[in-house]
């Protein structure tokens, strides 16, 4: 079921019957309809094995259940929302960025090491991140948070994308991402850029980056 947009920090969700959705605890601004709204332990589609690895990574963002007839308006914090719109395709994200997504996604999670190796470890513990991060996977609408909303940057084979760690949001497609370094001599003595760590992300997909470096 496709997010419609109705401003820069809401979104709205029609469900049917037989249909359903994951939000954050709390994001839930109005509805209209017969909805209901129940706690979620499971993890969404990924079952027990996704609520494990969902403990496993640290990410104890409560989730709650959605379904019914009606629409709901989901918005949280005051944060900027960006829709994505999965077509069998992953998306990696971290739990506290998600504010909806699709019944029909699959939930997981993954270790930072198979996406760079030694050096993805390293940024996610860089970035504050963990050693893992949550995936959805197949068809289906996410809506994201973020600060100061959202760009996409396209990855492809010819041109590699650099990103600030703090100013990432999320990526999706068949990406390696890896901590990468441009210390030199002005770092060294605190005259430098400021800059000198880098999201590195080769390969073919989407990255999406925030207009701020401040975390949620």
């Amino acid at each position: 079921m496709p997010f419609t947009v109705i401003n820069s920090r809401m979104v709205e969700a029609r469900i049917g019957p037989g249909e359903r959705l994951y939000s954050q605890r709390g994001a839930m601004l109005a509805y209209r309809g017969e909805v209901s709204f129940t706690p979620n332990i499971q993890g969404g589609q990924g079952g027990i094995g996704s609520m494990l690895g969902r403990r496993i990574a640290g990410e104890a963002t409560p989730l709650m259940t959605v379904e019914g007839s009606g629409t709901v308006m989901f918005g949280h914090g005051g944060h900027h929302i960006h829709v994505v719109d999965l077509t069998g395709e992953t998306l990696y994200v971290e739990a506290d960025r998600l504010l909806a997504f699709d019944g029909s996604l699959r939930q997981g999670t993954m270790f930072m090491g198979s996406q760079g190796g030694v050096m993805g470890m390293v940024r996610g513990q860089f970035t504050g991140q963990g050693l893992f991060t949550t995936t959805l996977q197949g068809h289906g609408s996410t809506a994201v948070m973020a600060h100061g909303g959202v760009i996409e940057l396209p990855i492809t084979p010819q041109r590699t994308v650099h990103v600030d760690p703090q100013a990432y949001v999320a990526h999706r497609g068949d990406v390696q991402n890896k901590l990468s370094t441009a210390l030199g001599w002005r770092e060294m003595v605190g005259r430098g850029s400021g800059e000198g760590f880098q999201l590195e992300l080769s390969g073919e997909g989407t990255v999406y980056v925030q207009a701020s470096e401040e975390k949620l």
